[in-house]
């Protein structure tokens, strides 16, 4: 099969900058389709139908699928397959049926200007993403190029940088990268204040923390106190002992099945995968949404209802943590039976009741029990003495 649906990647230099390959796709379309700015690189003469996107975009995509047979060009700014819309049209109707051209994106350029080895940097975008994303990708010298929203973005990056801690950060704005209006202002983060830019930008952000910026890695197991919560919170040492059973692998879901304060949640999607929280308190699922923000993973589903029936509809999950309510009738069945061969399954209770059911699940599924005890040394008068933490029972199985 081969291709009719060709996405060709547009610069800020135009068309007339494109190789022969990518300007003999466009001479020769019969369909154009593009944003208002890329149709007028175009010749009005041009004799093509021209189509411009919808909102939502879904109808134009649905509208394409209706164009097999006809010569259709897709014009995209810069690389079509980093964040652009090369990403969902091969998803939507395949590779084979795909050719795309690209051009120069702005993180390749972006990365050239800065002097920046571009595999060592973080490359976001915040185009109808929220903010919150970068906290994720905030570390001492962490370099991050950042595809804006508008020329408001730099602001309310730098905003978000101060609060962190990290006002020192140094920021360069590139506007218009490669065409006759490139231009680049820099600053730091503290000293940025409202200044708007051209609304097609990228920034640039070599991250300086404050003495009193608090450090967090990607691996499990974040102090408590970063979560706010009500006490409904796995503890650190067991939470991280939980993910290690839980494998977290990129792209791959979890359900976090009484979510508690969604740390663990959170914690696996620090990791790259994506995951549910399942909590029926509608207060703690406002405590979620804020330590997820807070941690860079506003991304995060939450579901406010009662588990099992909450279950229903949910993405198939890879992996499964049952924190709270083992006892729910039909739960922990329910879970198992929505995981595909190979999925894991990673329940954790502190009452003899819930051991007690851990056991049973044991004896049908097999896997391992193990029981986690921690201490904390405190204060006794001028002494010191060991404090211990309610005992923890996990099972851990895999479905065969």
């Amino acid at each position: 099969m081969s291709a009719w649906l060709h996405i060709v990647g547009i610069g800020e230099d135009g068309v007339a900058a494109l190789p022969a390959a990518a300007r003999n796709l466009i001479d020769n379309a019969e369909v154009l389709i593009g944003g208002d700015r890329h149709l007028s690189m175009v010749s009005e003469d041009h004799p093509a139908e021209r189509h411009r996107w919808e909102s939502p975009l879904r109808k134009t995509v649905a509208r394409l699928g209706t164009l097999r047979g006809q010569r259709v060009v897709v014009l995209a700014t810069g690389d079509p397959m980093s964040y652009g819309i090369g990403v969902t049209l091969t998803r939507e109707f395949g590779t084979e049926a795909i050719s795309v051209l690209p051009a120069p994106g702005a993180f390749s350029l972006a990365a050239a200007r800065m002097g920046w080895p571009l595999h060592e940097v973080e490359c976001l975008t915040l185009h109808g993403r929220p903010l919150e994303l970068l906290n994720l990708h905030l570390r001492p010298g962490g370099r991050l190029l950042i595809l804006s929203e508008n020329g408001g973005t730099p602001a309310l990056i730098a905003k978000l940088l101060c609060k962190k801690g990290y006002g020192p950060s140094a920021m360069t704005i590139f506007e218009h990268m490669g065409g006759a209006a490139e231009a680049a202002h820099t600053g730091t983060a503290e000293t940025w204040g409202e200044r708007c830019t051209a609304n097609l930008n990228t920034v640039a952000v070599n991250c300086a923390a404050d003495t009193d910026a608090r450090i967090l890695g990607r691996t499990p197991g974040l102090p408590d106190a970063v979560f706010v919560n009500d006490g409904q919170l796995t503890k650190r040492e067991v939470r991280a002992a939980t993910l290690a059973a839980l494998i977290p692998q990129p792209g791959t879901v979890l359900w976090d099945v009484g979510a508690g304060c969604g740390s663990v949640a959170i914690e696996w999607m620090r990791a790259g995968g994506k995951a549910v929280a399942i909590e029926r308190n509608a207060d703690r699922c406002a405590a979620i949404a804020q330590n997820a923000a807070s941690l860079g993973t506003p991304t995060l589903d939450i579901v406010t209802d009662e588990a099992p029936g909450a279950l229903n509809g949910l993405p198939a999950p890879d992996a499964v943590f049952i924190g709270g309510g083992i006892s729910a009738e039909g739960l922990a069945e329910t879970c198992w039976d929505a995981l595909p061969a190979g999925g894991r399954l990673v329940a954790n209770t502190v009452t003899l009741e819930g051991e007690a059911i851990l056991n049973t699940l044991h004896d049908g599924w097999g896997g391992t029990l193990t029981r986690i005890g921690i201490s904390h040394a405190e204060s006794v008068g001028r002494f010191r003495a060991w404090s211990p933490l309610r005992t923890v029972t996990q099972l851990q199985a895999v479905k065969p």
